[in-house]
């Protein structure tokens, strides 16, 4: 009979006090919700809100470069370009420079969504001055920036 596999229980509460990415994909999770509970009443998702936000551009840009943007693979934005694009929020053509490529345009009740939640946004993130200072915002978005 062999000796079971153990793990002292000493390097879970290490792991769950040191480990960078635990912290951030907690810190994730609860931001996502407030941003969510925040953008509920405009049918969005805080990560429908960034993609709607990402598309808030000069000239339309390619599905790579937003899928760069969002650190999100293009099967993955396309996905969740579907449900907005249903909606009539977002308009997914080919690029006339290359037909393979897709190019992403807010409608105009895109961007009509997207200018009745930026006030909700701007009150949430508000909200987060209360827990962190401008500086450790601006430092963390910063330190964030750096991993990817």
């Amino acid at each position: 009979m062999s000796k079971p596999i153990s793990i002292p229980y000493e390097t879970t509460i290490h792991v769950r006090d040191h480990c960078m990415c635990l912290a951030v994909q907690r810190a994730a999770r609860a931001l996502a919700r407030m941003f969510d509970d925040a953008l509920r009443p405009h049918d969005l998702t805080n990560g429908q809100f960034s993609l709607l936000m990402s598309l808030n551009r000069p000239v339309p840009p390619n599905l790579t470069s937003v899928a760069s943007l969002l650190a999100m693979d293009r099967t993955t934005l396309t996905a969740a370009l579907k449900p907005l694009e249903r909606r009539g929020l977002v308009s997914v053509t080919a690029d006339p420079k290359d037909r393979r490529g897709r190019l992403l345009t807010l409608t105009p009740e895109g961007l009509a969504v997207l200018s009745r939640a930026l006030p909700v946004w701007t009150k949430a993130h508000g909200e987060l001055e209360q827990v962190l200072t401008p500086g450790e915002m601006s430092r963390l978005c910063g330190d964030m920036r750096k991993i990817l």
